[in-house]
Formats: C-alpha cells, sequence, structure tokens
C-alpha cells in the first residue's frame, strides 16, 4: 500500500524554529540516526518509526556518513525508506549528513581535507538516493587541515549543488571562529554548529560558543540531548558499572555513579512537578533558548518517538525552576 503522509501533520504540534535570521527552519525535535539503524536493524520497524516521525511534524532527518553500526548503514536504510515512501515529499524534507569521522580506511577515510568531504558528499547521495542534501556537515575539526580548505570544500559543494546550507559540528568556540572567517569571505550559506549539550553536560554554555552563534545570527543543534539515557528514568535506581557515556560528555560521572543517581533522582522530582518525564523535561530545557534550532534525538520504538513529541508541549521554565536545575547538578 503506497504510503500518504498525515495531512494534519503541521497542525502545530511541533513547534518550527529558525537558525538565527537565515533561512533554514527546522522541527523543535529533529529525528537522528546514529543508533540502531544499521544493516541489523529491522526494515519494517526502522520504516514505521521514520513515518510516524514524518507525519507527526518531523521533517528533518538528521544522518552522518559513518552512522550504523558499519559506514553507511544508516544512509543506506534511511535511503531505502526515503525511496519507497518520503519521495514525493522531497521539498518539505530537511535530510543532512556529515563527514569526518572514520569512513573508509587510509588516510583520506576521516577529517576534513577537500578530498576527504567531496568523496564523502557523493557517496553518501548515492546511498540514498538523492540530488542533493539540505545541509552537509563538516562532523569535527581537523587539526591538521587548514580551516580555509575544509570552508572553500564546503563552499564548492554547495555551488556544485550537492548541498543547500553547510553546518560544522563538535567545533569549539575557537574553531567556530577560525572557519567561520572563510565563510564570511565566500558568502558560503553557513547556518548551524551542532553539539554535545544537555541539562548535565554544559561544556558549550562556558566555551562561548553559543554566545558566537547568537551574535552571529547562527543556530545550534543539541545532540545527546539525553545523556546516552541518563535523563531517562532508566538509572534512577542506580547507574551500572558498565555504562559507557559518550565521550562528549565524560565529566557528568566526575562525581561518582552513586552521587549522579541521587542527582538525577532530585531532577526526576521537578520533572513530576511539571507533568513531565525526565526525558521530556531534559528536551524541553534545551529548548528554552531560542540559539537552540532542533534538538536530535533517535527512537527505536514508536513509543519512545510519541514520549519525546510530548516534550515540545511545556518548555517554559520558571526562573526558581531553572536555578533548582542548575543548584542540584552544580552541586
Amino acid at each position: 500500500m503506497m504510503y500518504a503522509a498525515d495531512e494534519n501533520r503541521y497542525d502545530g504540534r511541533m513547534p518550527v524554529r529558525r537558525a538565527g535570521n537565515k533561512g533554514l527552519q527546522l522541527p523543535a525535535v529533529s529525528f537522528g540516526m546514529w543508533h540502531s539503524f544499521g544493516d541489523e536493524a529491522n526494515y519494517s520497524d526502522s520504516e514505521k518509526i521514520i513515518l510516524k516521525a514524518f507525519d507527526s511534524g518531523i521533517f528533518s532527518f538528521d544522518l552522518a556518513y559513518n552512522y550504523g553500526p558499519g559506514s553507511g548503514a544508516a544512509e543506506r536504510l534511511f535511503g531505502q525508506v526515503y525511496q519507497a515512501n518520503l519521495k514525493p515529499y522531497r521539498d518539505e524534507l530537511v535530510i543532512t549528513t556529515k563527514a569526518g569521522f572514520h569512513m573508509w580506511p587510509g588516510p583520506y577515510g576521516e577529517m576534513s581535507s577537500r578530498k576527504t568531504l567531496i568523496n564523502a558528499i557523493d557517496g553518501s547521495l548515492k546511498r540514498m538516493g538523492l540530488d542533493y542534501v539540505d545541509v552537509f556537515y563538516s562532523h569535527r575539526f581537523d587539526p591538521n587541515t587548514d580551516p580555509a580548505e575544509t570552508a572553500e570544500a564546503l563552499d564548492s559543494i554547495v555551488r556544485s549543488g550537492k548541498a543547500l546550507y553547510i553546518g560544522i559540528s563538535n567545533y569549539n568556540d575557537a574553531q567556530t571562529k577560525a572557519i567561520m572567517k572563510t565563510f564570511k569571505e565566500l558568502h558560503t550559506p553557513f547556518v548551524v554548529n551542532q553539539l554535545s549539550y544537555n541539562m548535565l553536560n554544559r561544556e558549550v554554555e562556558d566555551d562561548g560558543v553559543l554566545d558566537t552563534l547568537k551574535e552571529n545570527n547562527l543556530g545550534m543543534v543539541a545532540y545527546g540531548p539525553l545523556a546516552e539515557g541518563l535523563l531517562t528514568n532508566r538509572y534512577l535506581g542506580g547507574i551500572p558499572e558498565e555504562f559507557q557515556i559518550h565521550w562528549s560528555s565524560t565529566e557528568v560521572m566526575d562525581q561518582g555513579r552513586a552521587k549522579l543517581a541521587e542527582k538525577l533522582n532530585q531532577l526526576n522530582e521537578i520533572a513530576k512537578n511539571r507533568d513531565q518525564t525526565m526525558a521530556q523535561m531534559a528536551l524541553a530545557w534545551l529548548l528554552k533558548d531560542p540559539v537552540v534550532v532542533s534538538v536530535v534525538t533517535g527512537a527505536s520504538k514508536v513509543s519512545h518517538l510519541e514520549d519525546n513529541l510530548k516534550a515540545v508541549q511545556n518548555i517554559r521554565f520558571s526562573a526558581d525552576e531553572l536555578a533548582k536545575i542548575d543548584s542540584i547538578i552544580k552541586g
């Protein structure tokens, strides 16, 4: 049976936010395909979740060359779902991908040289069956390549019609400023920096990158909003020894697992008072700041997705709630 999108998908359930004063607009929640969408994934389960996301007003799908497990696997799977169902809706969709972490063997299989980025975009488009992506990201700063080379390569990708906008990801404040210089000279349509950010991991606040993005009318896309599941009710009873945190959030474990579990329980009490789950509150907390254009979150079940969608119904926090959250986390 042919898929037909829900006619009420833009009825206001999912707020749409803008990257500064740029033309890029995104749903407050974007669908991320970092986990659970590799070759081992069940196709029909993945298809159900992706289509449910689109029917719910999530028109932005976040991928990368290395998402899998296994390079290219998530893009291949998304491409199959797109070709079978979403192709008629291409003008509504924002499909984004990234290059920079390990993609293929040899020295060009990672980082941000001109050759790496141009080879990567071609591979990504082929796997997804697309003529262009909406945002193409440099997935990480390359310390050995002049940022001007990276910027020029990204600019030429836009000029060749293979991407509409450019993003960077995991670039701190100094790195953002370094590459932005060339983007400005070339008038590259650079719009967002995608960074690890959640209630527990505030590095981007201390670094100054959020202020730089605001000052330049750019947006921030937040990934890792639930800190690998710590900000769900899964670990209220304690955090097992084998739990692994993402490399970008390691300092959240600084005071030990027992202390962190105690903090999570205190945060959960605030969430309850807001009639939210902790996960919903964690997503809402990120969206309180207008510089955050979208929060990227995955889902391996339709029920997870529906829970995430409820978060956008209440993104207002009182000064008292914010102060309480900060004192718990920083305590």
